[in-house]
């Protein structure tokens, strides 16, 4: 009994080791500044390379300057971790080094640990595939990106209708005040507005007023249904992407 007391004991210990230590990693903003030995510039393709790791769903979401990057991790015995992928935008961009790097690590990388700062993701005891550091505020830059008005060009519908079908006569817009966290727009249908959040590549969107015109079809709730569920952005000069759980569910031209 003793004995069993003590191995009960150890491991409740060795939890909240291991506890402490991802929760210095988790709710985090990381800047990528390396990989496999070769720095990695602050800006690629105008946005900063980053990832971070959300501690309740045990999903992360990144970028290499390109494309949304999204999936589940979870961590191992040991300083261990394994990355699963999930969807990512698809967008061509003109330096797409860091972003293949980043895919390279969820894909090799089994093990992590934080040197005075820096997180770094190896394979076994290897060489550093990757290192990050803890990323400054840049919330600001990334909400002035939203300003102006976009006009939808796609959508994830999930009973397989074209967006020809959906949006016949008006393609719904939406229209962002970054200044004042205000977001406005027309469903197809209806007008709405309200405010909305934003924080570094994150978006939330208030519980929106809405004018009550009949609509007819399924484009108004289709679009109303998809915004609702979105969590992350990618601007790309005139291009809006709206992501769900790593998905990328809208798409928006600059008006």
């Amino acid at each position: 009994m003793a004995l069993a007391g003590l191995v009960l004991l150890g491991s409740c210990s060795m939890n909240r080791v291991a506890e402490k230590a991802t929760s210095d990693i988790t709710e985090k903003k990381w800047q990528l500044i390396e990989l496999e030995g070769k720095p990695v510039a602050d800006r690629v393709n105008g946005k900063m390379p980053y990832l971070e790791l959300r501690k309740e769903d045990k999903r992360y979401s990144a970028s290499g300057g390109c494309n949304g990057i999204g999936g589940t991790y979870e961590w191992t015995k040991n300083g261990g971790v394994k990355f699963s992928r999930g969807m990512s935008t698809m967008m061509a961009c003109p330096d797409m080094t860091a972003e293949r790097g980043l895919n390279h690590m969820f894909e090799k990388a089994d093990r992590y640990r934080l040197e005075n700062d820096t997180l770094i993701f190896s394979q076994g005891n290897g060489a550093a595939i990757a290192k990050f550091k803890l990323a400054g505020e840049e919330a600001s830059a990334d909400a002035a990106a939203l300003q102006g008005t976009w006009e939808l060009n796609y959508i994830q519908d999930p009973n397989g209708k074209r967006f020809d079908e959906l949006y016949a006569e008006r393609k719904p817009t939406i229209t962002f005040d970054a200044g004042l966290g205000n977001v406005s727009g027309n469903s197809s249908c209806n007008n709405f507005s309200g405010k909305v959040t934003v924080k570094e590549q994150t978006i939330q969107f208030s519980p929106l007023a809405m004018t009550k015109m009949a609509c007819q079809g399924d484009g108004e709730s289709v679009f109303m249904g998809a915004l609702g569920k979105v969590d992350t952005f990618d601007v790309q000069e005139n291009s809006l992407t709206f992501i769900a759980g790593g998905t990328a569910v809208m798409r928006f031209q600059r008006k």
